[in-house]
């Protein structure tokens, strides 16, 4: 699996969180289908197919804001499953219909295995700068080979306090 990285973070932001909401049937009728909640399947929808991405064509948004020719299959094949939906239930009907339909579990599964794909590929990304020396925020922490000098000057200083003889030592204990 080769990385493509993302030019447009930003986008990732919005894309995979509203993969997570489409991978979680409870989230979406707790948050959806409450009126006084922002958040609807046309949000999640206008961030997929319409502002950050097209899940009907996502190839082109490879380095953009998907990582992997596998989240670029995962999310057409998304796209796919929620245009069976929209399809069989109408583009214009409410929420509880499409929540109902008998292929949302499709669109589900799908965006399970996205979401899985996105958010690992997002961590190893995030240990890869991490590994590299980058720390959040910027200034904090040790950077490997920093830390790794260390551990090793402690290994140092303990196997000295361990040698048998050294002054102050207990010899009962040597």
């Amino acid at each position: 699996m080769i990385d493509h990285g993302i030019a447009f973070p930003y986008y990732r932001l919005h894309i995979v969180p509203a993969v997570v909401a489409l991978a979680s049937p409870s989230w979406q009728r707790e948050e959806w289908l409450d009126p006084g909640r922002l958040e609807d399947l046309d949000h999640v929808v206008h961030v997929l197919f319409d502002d950050f991405c097209d899940a009907r064509e996502p190839a082109p948004w490879l380095g953009l804001s998907l990582r992997t020719e596998e989240e670029v299959e995962l999310m057409a094949r998304l796209g796919a499953a929620y245009d069976l939906v929209q399809d069989a239930v109408g583009a214009d009907a409410p929420d509880e219909v499409y929540l109902d339909a008998p292929g949302w579990p499709a669109v589900v599964a799908e965006a399970a295995r996205l979401a899985q794909m996105m958010v690992s590929n997002d961590l190893m990304a995030l240990q890869g700068l991490h590994e590299a020396g980058h720390r959040w925020p910027p200034g904090t922490g040790i950077a490997p080979h920093e830390l790794e000098e260390q551990e090793r000057e402690k290994a140092r200083e303990l196997a000295r306090e361990r040698e048998p003889g050294r002054p102050g030592e207990d010899p009962a204990k040597a």
